[in-house]
């Protein structure tokens, strides 16, 4: 399978936020966000091609880590990522697959973080109608959350896909708590500007606030 990296840094999304990781980063999207942060894994994606022992090897020399996140790119079209995150269970450790929800696989999981695409991530161009066509598929995300404990994340770029998120949140049935939003942008100053008022949209709907903790710590870097 190809990868785009692998590092160990703290989570800066989620319900997980400040937890030690190792990150394996898969090469290779289904979808074209037009703000998509890592481009190396999906617009252009590169990255080496390594077997599931080379992974574990190299994932082996953080000793330290107990959580480990497969990430993208989208990692459910990864060839081999059923292996990958099964052998991972085998060593005990806690799993985290980051998805776009338009991909389900049988793979090993302790916390679903799925990431459904609002309209604000259609690209203008020859990937626009292929992204508006898969980045909501309803019956692929019922049955990630049915897979294990999940999270539902959004991206949020203006106070209008607020209507969205609680659309897409009702058509799924999902309870408020398990809905995290998160400020777009690659900076500390964007986030720091957006996260105020998105705060205020998750106290009205008890949603959960996310911030991009690794960019405020480490800026908008590769391997962070």
């Amino acid at each position: 399978m190809r990868i785009a990296e692998i590092f160990y840094s703290v989570q800066g999304e989620g319900g997980l936020v400040g937890v030690p990781s190792v990150f394996i980063r898969t090469s290779g999207c289904n979808l074209r966000c037009s703000w998509c942060d890592t481009p190396y894994a999906s617009w252009n994606p590169e990255g080496e091609d390594m077997s599931v022992d080379e992974i574990l090897g190299r994932i082996a020399e953080f000793s330290a880590a107990r959580h480990v996140v497969l990430t993208g790119g989208e990692p459910m079209i990864a060839p081999g990522i059923v292996e990958l995150s099964r052998r991972l269970r085998d060593r005990g450790m806690h799993i985290t697959i980051e998805t776009a929800g338009t991909v389900f696989a049988p793979v090993a999981c302790d916390l679903m973080s799925i990431s459904p695409k609002l309209a604000n991530s259609t690209p203008e161009g020859p990937f626009q109608a292929q992204h508006e066509r898969l980045r909501l598929q309803f019956e692929t995300l019922r049955r990630l959350m049915a897979e294990c404990d999940y999270q539902l994340k959004f991206v949020i770029a203006e106070e209008r896909d607020i209507d969205e998120v609680r659309a897409i949140v009702a058509q799924l049935g999902a309870p408020s708590g398990k809905v995290v939003l998160m400020p777009e942008g690659v900076t500390a100053e964007t986030l720091n500007r957006q996260g105020p008022w998105i705060a205020e949209i998750c106290k009205n709907h008890g949603f959960r606030f996310s911030p991009r903790l690794h960019i405020h710590l480490y800026g908008n870097h590769r391997g962070v």
